[in-house]
């Protein structure tokens, strides 16, 4: 099956400084991080601006397409309990 994400919730953890989010393959559900500094560069913002909760939100809001193409691609080389998105995962930015 493929990954979709159908459910546009997210929401900040604050302790790992990362946006949480999920996808679907099928009725599994696959939850993933992308931390605040990937979102810094997955937007090509420097990573300062996306200090706060809602600065963190609004990015990932804005790079939602590209975040879950990243997150598909990785998701389709290997199976996890949970899914880290790091600024490794976007090396063109």
């Amino acid at each position: 099956m493929t990954l979709d994400f159908p459910n546009q919730s997210r929401s900040f953890d604050e302790a790992r400084r990362a946006v949480r989010f999920s996808g679907y393959d099928g009725m599994q559900q696959v939850p993933f991080l992308i931390e605040a500094t990937a979102l810094a560069k997955s937007n090509g913002v420097d990573s300062a601006r996306t200090a706060s909760e809602a600065a963190c939100l609004a990015a990932f809001d804005a790079a939602r397409t590209s975040i879950q193409n990243i997150a598909r691609t990785i998701y389709s080389r290997s199976r996890r309990p949970i899914y880290v998105l790091t600024t490794a995962d976007f090396p063109g930015k």
